[in-house]
């Protein structure tokens, strides 16, 4: 109750501000189908949809991945996770690119952008049969705030859109997270925009033996996400009985993980273990093929790192 009363004033604040017209555009994702998840704030918010290229909805029941982008809650680009998503779509799963409101765009606060974390994948759920998804092999994805958004989904109890379908859970089933946002104590990332409800929408104080499985990739430089968290994090999962990896990356900074930023190397480095992650818990199945890595590199093999 407190949860959604806090939500509700918020929404009520900010109904006041909201934009009267779009603020985000659909984007061209080759190999992507795009479905509206949600309508709130004056935009329609997409899911770019990549499927594998056998995939047959009416026979299949494969497990998907929905990834959140980065951007301190305030702006970023559904194009962050574009080529994990590719990639994964490769290897046989469904990969979504999931978009949501920002304060840049929509003037919304983080309880906004865990709200459409949340609406994104019940959507997906609720419409499981439809696209051919496993409905029990929905994870969650994401770098930074994105990480923190993917996480609540997994985490946290409650802070839905009021507007959703409650009786369809919103609970991703694992996750996978990239120097993720996941402490908003004061001790953590982001404590003033969220001081008035942090125990609430922080995910490392709401692990229980429910959380799902989790891989964590983090830089020992990181300057926003101590490793001190990253390892109380995993210690909490662990200690709930819940399956968890934590992987540093010595002497990395915040968003290492982007190809752009840390390099094909370390970039491949990533998605291998994102892939081992996932062919654990049966979500992919065999290995991946030097050609399918290859394919999700951006770079000319002619350049080095």
């Amino acid at each position: 109750m407190k949860q959604l009363i806090h939500f509700l004033i918020y929404f009520c604040l900010l109904s006041t501000v909201l934009p009267t017209h779009a603020e985000t555009s659909k984007a061209n994702y080759p190999g992507s189908t795009a479905e509206i998840y949600k309508h709130a704030s004056g935009d329609d918010l997409y899911l770019y949809i990549f499927n594998p290229k056998d995939h047959d909805p009416a026979k299949d029941q494969r497990a998907a991945i929905v990834f959140f982008f980065g951007g301190g809650w305030n702006g970023g680009s559904t194009s962050q996770f574009q080529q994990h998503t590719a990639y994964l779509a490769s290897r046989g799963m469904i990969a979504v690119l999931a978009d949501y409101r920002v304060a840049s765009r929509q003037k919304t606060t983080p309880m906004e952008c865990v709200a459409d974390g949340k609406s994104a994948v019940r959507w997906l759920r609720k419409n499981a049969s439809r696209l051919g998804i496993d409905p029990n092999r929905i994870a969650a994805g994401g770098g930074s705030a994105g990480g923190h958004v993917a996480a609540t989904t997994g985490i946290i109890s409650g802070l839905d859109d009021p507007a959703d379908d409650k009786n369809i859970s919103s609970k991703a089933n694992a996750l996978v997270l990239y120097n993720p946002v996941y402490d908003n104590s004061s001790e953590g990332y982001g404590y003033s925009r969220v001081k008035d409800y942090w125990k609430e929408i922080s995910p490392l104080q709401n692990i229980d033996q429910h959380s799902p499985p989790t891989i964590v990739f983090l830089g020992t430089k990181d300057k926003l996400i101590p490793v001190a968290t990253a390892k109380k994090f995993d210690a909490k999962l662990k200690a709930a009985g819940i399956q968890s990896e934590l992987h540093l990356y010595q002497d990395q900074p915040h968003g290492f993980f982007n190809e752009g930023k840390g390099g094909t190397k370390i970039f491949l480095d990533t998605l291998r273990k994102t892939d081992a992650f996932l062919t654990a818990l049966g979500y992919l199945e065999g290995k991946p093929t030097e050609q399918q890595l290859a394919a999700a590199s951006t770079r000319k093999k002619n350049k080095r790192d």
